[in-house]
């Protein structure tokens, strides 16, 4: 299989869809890579290091979707990138469908096959392609709200965990998952006092011990969330239903009761985001202000430290990366029915079913479409 790799062009988006030592991978399993000049620069790999990793360097974009049968990325196709798809032709990246109807209609009329890594499943129940990013994600959730609860950034002007005789600042997460745990981590390594809600008992218990009881974990009801939002220093929104939009659990009437200079990060905010207030920013502006709260909102949050994404990401990509490129993508997710879970669009139909719902359109099975499709 020809595979593609071009340069990421989103806002402040230093990631690349494989590393070099991917490249070497499937080229050693006789595949073929082209990558677009520059793709790697943000992650300090240049054009001689996929070239001695197998790869061809090609100087446009163009060339690479006109070429390629699979295309590898990182974030979802922006609109000139979706120009480019074509019938037939596989993409694999992250696509975040369900609050983004423009990219899905776009998607549709491409007829092309789209894979995306955050609904891909694993038999234990997890993401395992969407988990990297979220540690990633969750991990800089903690130093972004650190930074921008200084006074110059707009915040209330506390350090995150106070020093001998002053208290440390409050952080609320909310969502106990992957973006959750990681978060807590950080903010108790830092000192902060750290409470999670969620509405999994089992998340909390495991949370309970995984930190031997120094986060104080609650129950998520309405009047937990509203006691514990409106008394925090920081929230952070770690929030996801696989493939759908992430409910507005945090409401404009209590972000406007919140204390003035909170800050609110919202990780959830590829799929549309967990505070009633929350819009997408980016690395080059990532906050705004409402009701005297400070929103970081960055939609590519781990596209700011780059290298480790990006090598995070590849160590769980290249394995789905090389079964598509050995078996082609119909085997692959005939085999696998945790593979067949991250197909979104397939020949105009869409393929999964959150997005479906969401966006308005009619649900095709992904067994179907597979079944259907030419070998």
């Amino acid at each position: 299989m020809l595979i593609g790799v071009p340069k990421e062009i989103k806002n402040h988006e230093y990631r690349v869809g494989m590393t070099p030592a991917s490249v070497r991978e499937l080229v050693h399993a006789g595949h073929s890579v082209i990558v677009e000049t520059l793709a790697g620069s943000g992650i300090g790999s240049t054009d001689s290091d996929f070239v001695a990793a197998g790869g061809e360097i090609v100087g446009t974009a163009s060339e690479v979707f006109a070429r390629s049968q699979m295309i590898v990325k990182v974030k979802e196709p922006q609109a000139s990138e979706i120009a480019m798809l074509r019938v037939n032709q596989l993409l694999f990246t992250y696509l975040h469908l369900a609050p983004d109807a423009q990219q899905t209609a776009g998607l549709v009329a491409s007829g092309a096959t789209c894979i995306a890594y955050e609904t891909i499943t694993s038999a234990l129940g997890g993401l395992p392609l969407l988990a990297p990013m979220s540690e990633v994600a969750g991990r800089m959730s903690i130093q972004a709200g650190a930074h921008v609860l200084e006074k110059a950034q707009g915040g209330r002007g506390m350090l995150l965990g106070g020093v001998p005789g002053v208290a440390p600042a409050k952080v609320v997460i909310i969502g106990g998952g992957v973006v959750g745990s990681n978060a807590a981590q950080m903010a108790l390594g830092a000192r902060a006092q750290v409470t999670v809600l969620d509405r999994s008992t089992q998340a909390l218990a495991r949370l309970d011990k995984e930190f031997n009881g120094a986060v104080k974990t609650v129950y998520s009801t309405q009047d937990s969330l509203e006691e514990y939002v409106l008394d925090a220093d920081l929230v952070i929104g770690g929030v996801l239903i696989p493939g759908a939009a992430a409910p507005k659990l945090v409401t404009q009437a209590m972000v406007k009761a919140m204390k003035p200079g909170s800050v609110l990060v919202d990780v959830a905010i590829d799929q549309g985001g967990c505070f009633a207030t929350s819009k997408a920013t980016t690395h080059e502006d990532p906050t705004y202000v409402v009701d005297e709260v400070v929103h970081y909102c960055v939609a590519n949050m781990p596209g700011g430290v780059a290298m480790t994404s990006t090598y995070a990401l590849n160590n769980a990509t290249l394995p789905y990366i090389l079964k598509l490129a050995n078996l082609g993508w119909k085997q692959a997710l005939e085999q696998d029915v945790h593979f067949l879970a991250g197909l979104n669009v397939h020949a105009g139909q869409v393929t999964n079913e959150h997005v479906a719902k969401a966006l308005g359109y009619t649900y095709l099975l992904p067994e179907i479409a597979v079944a259907n499709a030419d070998a």
